[in-house]
């Protein structure tokens, strides 16, 4: 499993070298409204498909650093096996909620990427068949992650059984 967990550092890289891009991008684009009157074209698009792209590949690592959104108000005061069952529903939901995404996001990326379906119009459109691939890929690669991460649970592999996973530090020694 190291090597899902280097590829989940590989996306998260990737999605942060995106973001400096689309960042180049808008500096281009005001730069172009403001000195030269004229934008560049598709920008609109290109950074609407990217936010939602650059969000799903780095859910992965926060899965496996434990980062994603969670309170342990109620943790806290339980037992540690309560603790774990806690742990354990919250992963199904996870679990739960990202096959619900490969479900509705296949059939769609099938028929955008058969009919062609794009965004936009004029200069640049933006087809919409890989973002909504990549929303299906990586939600089966939080899927794997949230059912990995109950098979560490359940297996006293986590290096602290308080946070919800320190599966990052087992896998690097």
């Amino acid at each position: 499993m190291k090597a899902q967990i280097g590829g989940a550092r590989l996306l998260h890289i990737f999605s942060a070298f995106w973001t400096l891009a689309l960042a180049f991008l808008i500096f281009g684009d005001v730069a172009g409204r403001i000195f030269l009157s004229r934008p560049i074209p598709g920008t609109k698009e290109i950074l609407q498909n990217s936010v939602v792209t650059i969000t799903f590949l780095q859910i992965p690592l926060a899965i496996y650093s434990g980062s994603m959104l969670r309170t342990s108000i109620f943790s806290d005061a339980v037992p540690p096996l309560m603790r774990r069952l806690l742990r354990t529903f919250a992963s199904l939901l996870g679990l739960a909620l990202f096959i619900a995404l490969i479900w509705g996001t296949v059939p769609s990326f099938w028929d955008a990427y058969r009919i062609g379906e794009y965004e936009g119009e004029g200069s640049l459109r933006v087809p919409t068949w890989p973002v909504r691939g990549m929303i299906g890929l990586m939600s089966a690669f939080g899927a794997i992650a949230y059912a990995y991460m109950i098979y560490l649970d359940w297996t006293g592999q986590l290096v602290n059984e308080n946070e919800a996973p320190g599966a990052l530090a087992q896998l690097e020694d």
